[in-house]
């Protein structure tokens, strides 16, 4: 029988309705959905109400997910994309109905090509992150998902501050260089 990742098993949890198996996913991929959302809105508030609209809506299509790979992050990543659309379209009419003029810089949607980019990017950061050791999913996790500081981490998975800042590094880098591939493609 195959080992279930960490998003598989709390993916199935939660479809069965444990509140805390969705809180464990929520805070395992919050950051990225919000960075995702920041970038196609590119407003910190209206990318917040998104992110937890997309989870929302996460919440509520669970029990129909057929989770295809390791990670739930493309999934979200797709909602994610599709609300911040949707807000876009209601900025945009909002605007129309207050003003004579519309604002021009402001898209009528994410266009396809966007989309595609950023499904793209949010495969391939899934497909870097679960290629990496144990170890060091560890520290992403709870570093630039959870937000622990460096010292705080370390302690948590019995290595030294040193440990987790070399291999953060590493990471950081690693996924900047993942970035770039699909940016340049």
């Amino acid at each position: 029988m195959p080992v279930q990742t960490s998003d598989q098993k709390w993916a199935a949890q939660a479809a069965a309705g444990d509140e805390s198996a969705f809180r464990e996913l929520y805070r395992a991929h919050v950051r990225p959905v919000y960075w995702i959302a920041q970038g196609i809105l590119g407003s910190a508030a209206d990318a917040e109400d998104v992110t937890q609209e997309t989870f929302v809506v996460a919440w509520r299509k669970l029990p129909g997910l057929e989770l295809q790979g390791e990670s739930i992050l493309p999934w979200l990543a797709t909602i994610c994309r599709f609300q911040a659309a949707n807000r876009l379209r209601r900025r945009r009419r909002d605007e129309a109905h207050t003003t004579d003029a519309v604002d021009e810089t402001l898209a009528d949607a994410v266009s396809v090509e966007e989309q595609v980019i950023t499904a793209a990017l949010a495969a391939r950061i899934a497909a870097e992150v679960g290629g990496l050791s144990e170890l060091d999913r560890e520290i992403f996790r709870l570093c630039a998902a959870e937000g622990y500081a460096y010292q705080a981490a370390a302690e948590e998975l019995g290595v030294t501050h040193a440990v987790v800042r070399n291999r953060l590094s590493r990471v950081r880098t690693q996924l900047r260089g993942a970035v770039k591939e699909v940016r340049d493609a």
